[in-house]
C-alpha cells in the first residue's frame, strides 16, 4: 500500500489510476492524514464471452422503424 498527498495525487493521477488498476491500493492523504483510498473496481476484469446473446435478436430487429417512431427521434 502506498500513501501520497493530494498535490502528488493530482499531479500523477493517471499513473496512480494505472497502478490501482493492476491491483495496488493507494491511500491519498490530506495534511498527512488518510483521506481517501484508490482501489481497483471488483469484477471489471472479466472477459466477455462472444455469442452469449446468440438467438436473442430476431430478423425484426433489423427491419426499418415505422415513420411515427422515426419522427419521435427527430429524424
Amino acid at each position: 500500500m502506498t500513501t501520497v498527498n493530494i498535490h502528488e495525487a493530482k499531479t500523477h493521477f493517471s499513473r496512480l489510476v494505472s497502478r490501482a488498476h493492476t491491483g495496488e491500493e493507494i491511500i491519498i492523504a490530506k495534511a498527512g492524514k488518510p483521506y481517501a483510498r484508490l482501489v481497483p473496481l471488483q469484477g471489471t476484469m472479466e472477459k466477455r464471452i462472444p455469442g452469449i446473446a446468440k438467438g436473442a435478436l430476431t430478423d425484426a430487429f433489423f427491419e426499418p422503424l415505422p415513420a411515427d417512431e422515426l419522427a419521435r427521434w427527430g429524424s
